[in-house]
C-alpha cells in the first residue's frame, strides 16, 4: 500500500482555518512543479507524488497525498510542507510533521 499523508492547515496557526482559495492553492502549486494533467482536475502531480482536492471545495480544507516514488517524493513533500505552511499528517501511523 503506498504511504499516503492528510495535508491540513498548521495546528499552530489559527488564523489560517483552511488551505487556501481552490484557484491560489492550484496556481501556487503550479510553480513548485506540482499540477494537475489538465486544467480543472481535482489530482495535481508532482515529483515522486500526487494530492488529490475534494471536487469543488473551496475553499481547501484538506488534501489527500499519495507518495509514488519514494526516492524522488520525500525532500519535494518536506518542500512543500514548508514553502505553504502545511500540516502533513501520516494516515498510516497518525504522526504528524510541520515541515521548518
Amino acid at each position: 500500500m503506498p504511504q499516503q499523508y492528510a495535508i491540513l492547515p498548521r495546528a499552530t496557526d489559527p488564523a489560517a482555518p483552511d488551505l487556501g482559495q481552490r484557484r491560489d492553492l492550484v496556481a501556487r502549486l503550479a510553480t513548485l512543479n506540482t499540477a494537475p494533467e489538465t486544467e480543472g482536475d481535482d489530482v495535481l502531480w508532482g515529483p515522486g507524488f500526487r494530492l488529490e482536492l475534494t471536487p469543488d471545495q473551496n475553499p481547501v480544507t484538506q488534501i489527500l497525498l499519495t507518495v509514488i516514488e519514494d526516492e524522488i517524493a520525500g525532500l519535494a513533500i518536506m518542500r512543500l510542507g514548508r514553502l505553504c505552511s502545511w500540516r502533513l499528517v501520516d494516515l498510516e501511523t497518525g504522526i504528524e510533521m510541520e515541515p521548518e
